[in-house]
């Protein structure tokens, strides 16, 4: 069997499963299963296909069919121009979080806090893009904390990136000048709405808070004057509907200049505010 027909069954089985994007995610699958680059693909189509391809093509169908995030099969995302490993301890990055790495770097900072870290996608991209700048992150999960750190290190930033096991601040020293997370946010009667994608396959501690989506917010806060710098920053990925209620959380903790930015689509975002005081003194000259 060549590649192309490997590819038109995979295709196939994926839609009578009722996959959403079989054909984009049968040709990543089939890269993947032929460990090369998915732009490459093309170029092998009228190639046959090994029997190891075969094999392993078949089972990251069998594990798509079950709805399975391609991410999780193949083990990597690409994210900020970046490839991450991912595993089901993460959540999966998702593109409109590129909206908050976009607005963090709005700013030059030195010492950058990112909160529920997951796969380190959002504190490594922006180390990327600030080379003179170190990061903590924090997470519940160690299982997710060793991915992060593996992405660190894989990425060339692992001499200027900690990681900690931390209950958002509870284990966080010293202060910064930057502040992000991209918490859970999702209220606990939307779950049952999620794709299965999501709902069966991604850690339920990196989607929501329970309640109303908000505790995460609450105790970020709550928690966050205290360990940003005069002038420092805090840049937070929000619910489409969630800006107003975020935006009253900072207030009442005294942060000014609270904006809202949209992503591609419109919705509102990512939420930004500034503690008072000289922005110069937090790497912003």
């Amino acid at each position: 069997m060549r590649a192309q027909e490997a590819l038109i069954a995979a295709t196939r089985r994926l839609k009578e499963a009722g996959i959403e994007g079989a054909s984009g995610d049968a040709r990543r699958l089939l890269a993947h299963a032929l460990g090369i680059a998915p732009e490459r693909l093309t170029l092998a189509l009228h190639d046959p296909l090994p029997d190891d391809a075969a094999t392993r093509l078949d089972a990251a169908i069998a594990a798509r069919m079950q709805h399975q995030p391609v991410a999780q099969i193949t083990g990597k995302r690409l994210f900020w121009g970046h490839e991450f490993r991912v595993t089901r301890d993460t959540l999966d990055p998702r593109p409109e979080t590129e909206i908050l790495v976009q607005v963090a770097l709005e700013r030059p900072f030195i010492h950058a806090l990112d909160l529920g870290t997951g796969t380190g996608c959002i504190l490594i991209s922006l180390l990327k893009s600030m080379p003179f700048a170190a990061g903590t992150g924090t997470d519940l999960s160690s299982a997710a904390l060793d991915v992060a750190k593996g992405n660190a290190d894989a990425l060339g930033v692992g001499k200027r990136a900690k990681f900690l096991l931390s209950d958002w601040f509870s284990a966080v020293p010293g202060r910064f000048d930057l502040i992000v997370s991209n918490p859970p946010y999702i209220a606990q009667d939307e779950m049952a709405g999620l794709s299965r994608d999501v709902r069966e396959w991604e850690p339920h501690s990196a989607l929501t808070p329970g309640g109303d989506g908000l505790d995460a917010y609450r105790a970020i806060a709550l928690g966050a004057p205290a360990r940003l710098m005069a002038g420092g920053r805090i840049v937070l990925e929000i619910g489409p509907t969630q800006a107003s209620a975020v935006t009253e959380l900072l207030a009442a903790q005294g942060f000014e200049q609270i904006e809202t930015r949209q992503d591609l689509d419109g919705r509102d975002r990512v939420i930004v505010a500034q503690k008072p005081g000289d922005a110069g003194d937090c790497g912003a000259s």
